[in-house]
C-alpha cells in the first residue's frame, strides 16, 4: 500500500509530497527537491498501511586530497 507523506527539503526548506510503499518495512533513497533540485536521501521505516519513521538528510560529496 502506498502511502503519501509531506517531507521537507533539508537545503531550502521546501514542503512537498513523496509516495512511500508501506508493504516495504526498512526504506532508503535518494530523491532531489521539486523547488531547489538538490538531491537528498530519505530513511522510512514502515509497517504495512503506516509510515512509523521518517528521516530526511543532506547528501555531501567527500573528496580525497593528497
Amino acid at each position: 500500500m502506498e502511502i503519501s507523506e509531506t517531507i521537507q527539503c533539508p537545503f531550502c526548506g521546501q514542503s512537498f509530497e513523496i509516495n512511500v510503499d508501506t508493504s516495504v518495512s526498512q526504506q532508503r533513497f535518494t530523491t532531489d527537491c521539486e523547488v531547489c533540485c538538490r538531491p537528498f536521501e530519505v530513511t522510512v521505516e514502515c509497517e504495512p498501511g503506516e509510515i512509523l519513521t521518517w528521516t530526511c538528510r543532506e547528501i555531501r560529496a567527500i573528496c580525497a586530497h593528497e
